[in-house]
């Protein structure tokens, strides 16, 4: 098992990503900010869903998933239908107008990070691809959080902080 100052670089850089994230969500759209794109992808790639199941799918709340999915259907990306096992609840549909949007999305992100990542190997993005889906995975598999792991008392320096 790895040790606290693994761990707390870890962290460290899980913090730092969120520059990535904030910089790939500036080259979207103005009228797809990235709550949008989320539901656009997921819909694209899971197929028509119920609004529960794509809530479920974001890890948002459904008050959430309902605004993303009225602005979508707002601008023709998405249409809501009723269930037709529960006329209560809706499904979502990609409409051809979503999935062209989609795929430009899809070209914007693909050519920054192909600017950004030229001068890493595709094994060297092979690599970061599989060990952030298994990253994923680990927090995904429904596994309840362990009890904290109990760490030796370390003396920090300015070297090692």
């Amino acid at each position: 098992m790895a040790g606290q100052p693994q761990y707390e670089e870890l962290m460290r850089q899980f913090s730092a990503f969120g520059a990535v994230k904030r910089e790939m969500g500036r080259i979207l759209p103005s009228d797809c900010p990235s709550g949008s794109a989320a539901v656009l992808t997921l819909l694209a790639r899971h197929g028509d869903m119920r609004m529960s199941k794509l809530s479920e799918l974001l890890a948002v709340d459904m008050s959430v998933t309902s605004r993303h999915a009225a602005h979508l259907a707002e601008r023709g990306w998405i249409r809501r239908s009723p269930d037709p096992a529960d006329k209560r609840g809706r499904i979502l549909h990609l409409t051809p107008a979503g999935l062209a949007r989609l795929d430009e999305l899809s070209e914007r992100t693909c050519r920054m990070l192909a600017e950004r990542l030229s001068d890493w190997s595709d094994d060297e993005v092979a690599q970061l691809s599989g060990l952030m889906a298994r990253l994923r995975a680990s927090f995904d598999d429904g596994r309840a959080p362990a009890a904290p792991p109990v760490f030796e008392e370390t003396t920090r320096t300015p070297a090692n902080t």
